[in-house]
């Protein structure tokens, strides 16, 4: 007798798989993510096919988690221009692991509780120490990410994805302090196709990673 779902000529199929394959021919190993499984392509493709916000923004194209990262470092960026490259990088990689995991709404997260946050964070400092960063960042550094990813996410909210201004401001808190050329930007977001996201994404690495 064989387990129902399982064949003799298969006993693999007893084990649970833990590793993802890569189009890169890596194998990551999700419970115990290692850097040198992490490749920078990967990070790029898999973003740039990730939906923001479940795929529910209007648009011929999903707004992907690959825009929303370049947004966020720009946003960073400008709001602090004493950031060296370094911090940018880790402000373009903030959301790297939904390469794996995909993108869950704040909402669900919060319904699976703080095992998934332990292990997207575990994720996140493999992908850091990959491109040569701490795998925890300094306070500031990660203060001044989540603000950016705060602003990022009311104007995504209220271009893209039908919130209001009212609703946008209980969920995400009112921007303050954007200049007005970043507001501009911000208030004319239109998602791309996936080539163009996974290109950008990976020029911007790549800018960011030079010496």
């Amino acid at each position: 007798m064989t387990d129902k779902g399982t064949t003799r000529a298969d006993p693999a199929a007893r084990a649970t798989r833990a590793w993802q394959r890569m189009l890169s021919g890596r194998r990551l190993d999700l419970l115990d993510p290692s850097p040198k499984d992490i490749e920078i392509e990967d990070i790029a493709h898999g973003l740039a096919r990730v939906a923001r916000w479940n795929g529910q923004t209007v648009g011929d194209h999903a707004f992907s988690v690959a825009q929303h990262a370049l947004l966020v470092e720009e946003i960073a960026t400008v709001m602090q221009p004493d950031l060296t490259r370094r911090w940018q990088l880790a402000a373009l990689l903030h959301d790297a692991p939904e390469y794996v995991i995909g993108d869950l709404i704040s909402p669900f997260k919060a319904a699976i509780g703080l095992d998934y946050k332990a292990f997207e964070n575990k994720l996140l400092e493999a992908i850091y120490r990959r491109f040569g960063l701490p795998p925890s960042l300094p306070d500031r550094i990660t203060m001044a990410i989540k603000a950016a990813d705060r602003i990022a996410a009311f104007y995504e909210a209220t271009q893209l994805a039908g919130f209001t201004d009212t609703e946008a401001n209980r969920y995400f808190g009112v921007p303050r302090g954007v200049p007005a050329t970043l507001r501009q930007r911000l208030g004319a977001l239109d998602p791309a196709p996936v080539a163009i996201a996974q290109a950008e994404f990976l020029a911007r690495f790549h800018e960011l990673s030079q010496e």
